[in-house]
């Protein structure tokens, strides 16, 4: 038996260890690895894998490496702003603070929507040199542009709430005039966590809204108010194209947006067939393997608001006491050695 500091959990955590090396991807030099286990007389495999987050102390990132290490895998997170990205003749190479990455069997993408650029090149490095990842980045650069989502799903015959973008400031109050309710939201496209969305009263501040947004060059929405919704939304989140849990989320008094960053609260919630329907299907058009799907329950059925690409975990967890993480390595472990 031997010791090691678990950084992410802050304590001395006991391993077993064998005689058996394995090449450890950020010194490239052979360490010794904790036992294989036996399942059903079955032996499970081992795997290097990389989580690409920012913060090793977010919940989802540790949640993500604790899940690995009970499964017996290697298990290090990786800052990937960090990750230089090297491009030669007919190579492809990755280095991580003066070091080349290297035997990483799976990648586990966390990109922060501030660099989501950056972190979906970082990720088609990694597939390029042939390496597993939980979330491509063409389905990443997808699921994060809203208005690109939105045509995707709507053009494939999924609802989703009536939608107007336009550049032309002279056309606002005639765009405006067109939805049915006073009551407009306003999104910036690239926003993430409820921030840049503005619920305006009224069409005559709808539009004092957008032209702030075109003022700043921000990019932004007019989107229709479910009030029907009554500010609650359901998350679903789906792994593999399985939904391995689902919550209701409502917003707290006096605001509209339901997310747990902005204060709302959540309850275990049993989702529709219709609804669960929905959600696999907007998954399997992005291409997204995990993801978080968010929609609104409507007079006219299920309106997807939005799929996230990088599900936060924390809410969904602590909310179905469903282990989440444990999904997503189950998922990497039955598929990254079929590449």
């Amino acid at each position: 038996m031997e010791y090691f500091y678990d950084y992410l959990t802050s304590g001395i955590t006991l391993v077993c260890i064998e005689d058996r090396p394995y090449l450890d991807f950020f010194t490239s030099k052979e360490c010794y690895s904790i036992r294989k286990v036996q399942d059903n007389n079955k032996q499970l495999e081992q795997m290097n894998i990389a989580i690409l987050s920012r913060n090793p102390s977010l919940y989802s990132t540790q949640s993500l490496a604790r899940a690995g290490r009970v499964a017996h895998h290697f298990v290090r997170v990786i800052d990937y702003l960090h990750s230089d990205l090297i491009i030669e003749d007919g190579k492809l190479s990755i280095s991580y603070n003066g070091k080349v990455l290297t035997d990483i069997d799976a990648i586990i993408p966390r990109i922060g929507a501030s660099h989501t650029t950056y972190g979906a090149a970082v990720i088609r490095q990694f597939e390029q040199i042939g390496i597993f990842t939980t979330l491509s980045s063409n389905a990443l650069l997808m699921a994060r542009d809203k208005l690109s989502c939105a045509q995707l799903l709507a053009a494939n015959g999924l609802k989703v709430p009536r939608t107007i973008v336009s550049n032309n400031v002279y056309e606002y109050p005639n765009l405006l005039d067109s939805f049915n309710s006073d009551g407009i939201v306003i999104k910036l496209i690239n926003g993430t966590h409820g921030i840049g969305v503005v619920l305006a009263e009224n069409k005559n501040q709808a539009g004092s809204i957008l032209e702030a947004f075109n003022n700043t060059k921000q990019k932004s929405m007019m989107q229709e108010f479910i009030k029907e919704a009554k500010g609650a939304d359901v998350r679903i989140l789906v792994v593999n194209g399985k939904i391995v849990g689902s919550m209701k989320r409502q917003a707290k008094k006096g605001e509209f947006r339901s997310n747990l960053h902005r204060g709302g609260s959540s309850i275990v919630e049993t989702v529709t067939e219709e609804e669960s329907k929905v959600a696999l299907k907007a998954v399997e058009i992005l291409g997204l393997k995990v993801a978080g799907v968010d929609m609104l329950r409507s007079n006219r059925g299920p309106l997807i608001l939005e799929v996230n690409a990088s599900p936060g975990l924390e809410g969904i967890e602590t909310t179905t006491q469903v282990d989440i993480a444990g999904q997503i390595i189950n998922f990497i472990t039955e598929n990254a050695n079929k590449k």
